[in-house]
């Protein structure tokens, strides 16, 4: 029976595209499907024949992109939740409250509590959708925080201790004052464990991500399902991708490097990279949105592109550096491409573990990363060699399409 679905993403294109791509996919099954989202993303949305609603401004999008704390190993949290959290947690509940009806179900990424709130309050059937396994917290392999390996061999009382210092020194001194505030004016009172089992949904919980990138923990949700990597990248001008073209026929496979659709200062991280292909004399396509970060002049065999979708771009380049967004890293996987990781914070030292332990690549933190050690990790990612074929194996264990019908079946499960 068709139903009625509100899907809500809040974060940058890596957060969203995967969400557009599963209510495409929802779309298509014959269900109404309307996407909660920044208005950044509005023509991305509709392009897919769903119906949007605005969730943010472009102003609020371009205020936390300018926001020197957002990439911030430490400071980059308290950016999330007065950017990206705190703002939209009454507008999400108050789109759950004016569409529920008996056929309404929703699913929100991790920042959007406002919908497990209505889900509370309302008893709307409610799915969370994480794209990153750093979302679950683990006193058996956590993976990475920032600078801390928190896997199998750190001892569980001091995982333990962590998630306390965590939770007091940080959850309950940032959000919990506004959250416990709005609850109450929904007549709930106060709940603990935001971040340890409250952003997860008892009903559904969906890691968009498969099991040989993270596999299921004993003490995750028990309600918890993978699905596997949901890819879209569509957008960008055509200018951009006939430029694209261009390059990449002109030349050998070139490296492919950016720091993410949402950084815009990360021009040590272009200016090493561009050093280390020319001390390699590679060629390089450096992508980004914000031409002001990158370096002046470009040597011969580096170009500068706006948006390109990497699904097609990718499996034509030799390597990928990246920051290690979900999104952007599940496309390199996709395409059998070796990945420098640069990570900054958030989820992306965990991410950048992750493609060390599975052999698809290497990781320097980004405030080590400089022109020796990325010249000397570059030579060693190009040519053949185990770690190419280790690409080629993983590639082949990505099934996007099975990862979209998986996720929508479990979707429409819910009651």
């Amino acid at each position: 029976m068709p139903l009625r679905f509100l899907l809500a993403a809040i974060g940058s294109s890596g957060d969203v595209n995967p969400v557009i791509g599963l209510g495409a996919a929802l779309r298509a099954r014959g269900h109404r499907v309307e996407l909660a989202t920044n208005e950044l993303f509005r023509p991305q949305v509709e392009a897919q024949g769903l119906e949007f609603a605005p969730l943010g401004t472009r102003a609020q999008a371009e205020a936390m992109m300018n926001d020197p704390r957002l990439w911030h190993p430490y400071r980059g949290f308290s950016c999330i939740v007065e950017g990206a959290l705190l703002p939209y947690l009454e507008p999400l509940y108050r789109l759950v409250a004016d569409r529920q009806g008996p056929d309404l179900r929703v699913a929100a990424t991790t920042l959007g509590l406002g919908a497990r709130v209505a889900q509370e309050k309302l008893g709307v059937p409610t799915a969370s959708l994480h794209l990153q396994p750093s979302v679950f917290r683990s006193l058996v392999d956590n993976g990475r925080l920032a600078l801390l390996d928190l896997g199998p061999r750190m001892p569980r009382p001091l995982k333990r201790g962590l998630f306390w210092i965590i939770d007091h020194a940080f959850v309950d001194r940032r959000v919990q004052p506004a959250f416990t505030a709005f609850r109450r004016s929904q007549g709930l009172g106060p709940v603990g464990g935001l971040f340890s089992h409250y952003l997860h949904s008892p009903q559904l919980v969906l890691g968009l991500f498969p099991d040989w990138f993270a596999p299921i923990q004993p003490d995750w949700p028990p309600q918890t399902r993978l699905t596997g990597f949901i890819m879209e990248d569509a957008g960008g001008t055509a200018a951009a991708q006939q430029g694209a073209e261009e390059f990449l026929a002109a030349g050998p496979p070139p490296i492919l490097a950016t720091p993410g659709s949402a950084a815009r200062d990360r021009d040590r991280f272009f200016l090493h990279t561009v050093r280390a292909c020319a001390d390699l004399g590679l060629r390089a396509m450096l992508v980004t949105n914000h031409a002001a970060q990158l370096p002046g002049d470009l040597p011969r065999g580096v170009r500068a592109f706006s948006y390109l979708p990497f699904s097609q771009v990718l499996p034509r380049c030799s390597t990928l550096i990246s920051h290690g967004g979900i999104g952007t890293l599940a496309q390199a996987v996709r395409a059998a491409v070796p990945q420098l990781v640069v990570p900054n914070a958030h989820d992306q030292p965990d991410n950048a573990q992750r493609i060390e332990r599975l052999g698809l690549g290497l990781a320097i933190d980004a405030r080590r990363y400089g022109r020796k050690n990325a010249t000397r990790a570059l030579a060693d990612l190009q040519g053949a060699g185990p770690r190419r074929e280790r690409c080629r194996d993983f590639a082949r264990r990505i099934d996007a399409a099975a990862a979209r019908t998986r996720a929508c079946e479990l979707l429409e499960t819910l009651a």
